[in-house]
């Protein structure tokens, strides 16, 4: 059995693309979820709360830019 390589090198336009692309596929799949609610079906469910916790993992894996030598005043 092979085993996985757990060291990516992704670039920060690569992970922008890879989160556009989740973010329109969890689009899709809710606004397709929509209208089968409508018909009585749904089986879209367990993959958008699967992208979510994707896009969340991501964004919590990010570095955001905090001053070093003055206060940090966010908004």
């Amino acid at each position: 059995m092979p085993l996985y390589n757990e060291m990516f090198k992704l670039s920060v336009n690569d992970m922008d693309l890879i989160e556009t692309a989740l973010r329109r596929t969890q689009h899709a799949l809710s606004q397709e979820q929509l209208v089968q609610s409508d018909e009585g079906k749904g089986d879209h469910v367990e993959t958008i709360r699967q992208i979510r916790e994707l896009l969340g993992r991501l964004h919590n894996q990010k570095i955001f830019y905090r001053p070093k030598d003055s206060v940090y005043v966010g908004g």
